[in-house]
């Protein structure tokens, strides 16, 4: 029986073949993936684990999908959803959430319970996972700053805790993070005042509709912060604002997001980044380094 119909046998419903990754990424394009699953368990992780490895199959993680982009020819071996991994329980000053839950919905808890820590981090589209996995952050506030453990797998199958304070990590950055897949994470946060917190809350989310293109399709930031700079800033500065290539362009909302505004294929989008940082680099002399992570084949 070829991998394949092992996983299709194991997940049923939970496997998909020729899965279009349009579906699954906030820029809505992409190829296809040739194994899409959703695994939920430890065993699911640990039978996933096992057949890659024994077969010498490529594995790719993904939660929202909102930091990714796929090449039109799609990927190729299994892609693993985190998405049935959403469950988020809330005990005193603690927060325990999956992988796969969103990271809204774990600052919404936070600020509904009268917790402070995360307010700031309200919106951003990712899962839990990838917040971690990326220390995704806004307004000053970042993931690792309430965060206190994460339970994970390595790749071979084999569970441990990691505590915070035994990673290395910095701005949008979290040193030897890849060797593990994320299974959930503990948050500790502190006693804060209620309407303060919901008011912090409503703001962080209104600032994101009044500055960011929410009504297309974007993966975010599209560049890490340079030092002492804004890759917004240098971009608008470059007067690319507005540019565009087939059906992406940068947005003329926010200089920092690339948008899919008319059915934009990845090479249009990967044609305009690489545009993007010859540009910049050309009149400011700053290498702008990509935030997002790209997946395939761009040829």
């Amino acid at each position: 029986m070829d991998y394949k119909q092992e996983l299709k046998t194991f997940f049923a419903e939970h496997c998909l073949f020729n899965e279009p990754m349009a579906r699954h990424t906030t820029y809505r394009t992409g190829g296809k993936a040739e194994v899409y699953v959703y695994p939920q368990t430890r065993e699911e992780w640990s039978f996933v684990l096992k057949l890659a490895e024994a077969e010498k199959i490529p594995l790719r993680i993904i939660g929202f999908g909102s930091n990714i982009l796929v090449g039109g020819k799609g990927i190729d071996g299994i892609t693993c959803s985190t998405k049935r991994m959403n469950h988020v329980s809330q005990d005193g000053e603690y927060i325990k959430a999956e992988a796969g839950a969103a990271l809204d919905k774990v600052c919404e808890i936070a600020c509904e319970a009268g917790l402070a820590g995360m307010e700031k981090l309200s919106g951003i589209p990712g899962s839990v996972g990838g917040a971690v996995y990326m220390n995704a952050g806004a307004f000053g506030q970042e993931t690792f700053d309430c965060l206190e453990y994460f339970d994970v797998i390595d790749w071979e199958g084999r569970p441990a805790t990691l505590l915070k304070e035994e990673m290395k990590y910095a701005y949008r950055k979290v040193e030897g993070i890849q060797n593990y897949i994320i299974l959930s994470a503990g948050f500790h946060l502190s006693k804060g005042d209620f309407p303060q917190l919901i008011e912090s809350r409503n703001t962080v989310l209104h600032k994101r509709m009044e500055k960011q293109p929410l009504e297309l399709p974007s993966a975010g930031s599209v560049f890490k912060r340079p030092a002492n700079d804004y890759a917004s800033r240098l971009i608008d500065d470059t007067g690319l604002r507005g540019l565009s290539v087939g059906g992406a362009k940068v947005s003329e909302k926010h200089a920092g997001f690339i948008v899919n505004f008319n059915h934009a294929t990845p090479s249009d989008i990967k044609t305009l980044m690489d545009l993007v940082r010859e540009k910049v680099k050309e009149k400011h002399g700053v290498e702008l380094e990509l935030e997002q992570i790209l997946w395939g084949n761009f040829e």
